[in-house]
């Protein structure tokens, strides 16, 4: 079975698919009071493996995976968003993508060299880390699916663990950076995009050949953009500018659709 879906076409096609697995009590469409912009984390931190790890939201059959930007689990928004897909229904892990030193909340302060921390925080680096939460997912906490969400840095990693092998079932992300074509080409489960406006790690040339690659997979995928947005907007969107806020919560739900659909 093979579904798509593009652009403005996505919002009507994950509703429609959506609706045939999941009730309004199961399956959250548009409670916005799901989702928290503000205020204090409710998870707990816990070290497993050498690896520090967020956890939030109640024990479910399907978890969420969830892989942050390069502000780390140390950023509030993070740990926020985590927590709204605990209140959506699922048991949501974020490790500590980082060690504990994620980048400054302003990557722009004199000193830090963006392109030295990405390169220190390669595959070869991360994928550790991150197949350590597949583990305490499926050996410690006994889940039967897994759905990766990844924003930004993370959402090169959303797709790289849904591919053979990896451990994830569904992937989701937002405003993915560093992704290549292979990564693209690898994956072995549906995989979904939100992408923003204004993008300089994926403009509009780049956009349309994700979406080319995801077709050319063969699985179902879906890439939805949002007005008014920038990078970064699935976790720190200025909310209190209308176009950012909707772009933001509809992200979320979109994620929330696609699990739920197809994990």
């Amino acid at each position: 079975m093979r579904a798509f879906a593009s652009t403005v076409a996505l919002w009507g096609l994950t509703l429609v698919a959506s609706a045939a697995k999941c009730s309004a009590e199961s399956c959250p469409v548009a409670n916005t009071s799901i989702i928290a912009h503000d205020g204090t984390p409710v998870g707990t931190e816990e070290v497993h493996d050498g690896v520090n790890l967020y956890i939030t939201g109640e024990k479910s059959d399907t978890a969420v995976l969830y892989l942050t930007d390069v502000f780390g689990i140390q950023l509030a928004q993070n740990k926020l968003l985590a927590d709204s897909f605990g209140r959506a229904g699922f048991l949501t892990v974020a490790p500590d993508m980082f060690n504990g030193t994620p980048a400054p909340g302003d990557i722009n302060v004199p000193g830090f060299n963006t392109t030295a921390f990405v390169n220190a925080h390669g595959p070869n680096v991360t994928d550790p880390i991150v197949a350590t939460a597949i583990k305490y997912l499926r050996e410690t906490v006994g889940v039967k699916k897994i759905a990766v969400t990844g924003y930004c840095f993370g959402g090169r990693y959303a797709f790289r663990f849904v591919a053979p092998g990896k451990g994830a079932d569904v992937a989701f992300a937002a405003h993915p950076s560093l992704l290549t074509d292979d990564e693209i080409l690898a994956i072995a489960g549906p995989a979904s995009v939100a992408a923003a406006e204004t993008d300089s790690a994926m403009p509009p040339e780049r956009r349309h050949q994700i979406e080319a690659l995801l077709l050319n997979t063969t699985l179902p995928y879906s890439v939805a953009l949002y007005s008014g947005t920038s990078h970064g907007f699935g976790v720190r969107a200025n909310v209190s500018d209308p176009e950012q806020k909707y772009g933001k919560e509809s992200a979320f739900f979109d994620a929330v659709r696609w699990f739920t659909t197809w994990a």
